[in-house]
C-alpha cells in the first residue's frame, strides 16, 4: 500500500473515531432523538453555518462519488456514501480517496 493511500485511510479511520467522542456522550444523555440533535446543531448562527457548510460538503461529495463510479464502475467506493451521512464528511471524504486511489485492475 503506498504511503497516500496509508495516509487516507488514517484520516478516514481518524474521521470515525475523534467525532464520536463528542456525538456518543450527547447520545448517552439525549438518546437517538434525531429532531434533538438538529436543533443542539442550529442553537447559534456559527452552529448553523457550520451545519450547512457540513451538508453541502457532503452533498458534494455524494454527487462526485456518484458521477465517478458510474464512470470508473469503482463499486466499492459507493461505501463512502452512507459513510459520509452516518460519519461524517471527515470519514467519508477520505475513505472515498482511499478507495479511489486503489490501483486499477
Amino acid at each position: 500500500m503506498s504511503p497516500l493511500r496509508m495516509i487516507f485511510l488514517g484520516l478516514a479511520i481518524w474521521g470515525a473515531v475523534h467525532p464520536m467522542m463528542y456525538f456518543l456522550p450527547w447520545l448517552l444523555d439525549n438518546g437517538a432523538d434525531l429532531s434533538g440533535l438538529v436543533a443542539a446543531w442550529k442553537v447559534s448562527a456559527a452552529t448553523t453555518g457550520l451545519y450547512w457548510d457540513l451538508v453541502i460538503a457532503a452533498v458534494a461529495l455524494t454527487v462526485w462519488i456518484v458521477a465517478e463510479v458510474a464512470v470508473r464502475r469503482n463499486w466499492i467506493a459507493l461505501l463512502a456514501i452512507p459513510a459520509t451521512f452516518l460519519i461524517g464528511v471527515s470519514c467519508g471524504l477520505p475513505l472515498y480517496l482511499f478507495l479511489r486511489s486503489a490501483p486499477v485492475r
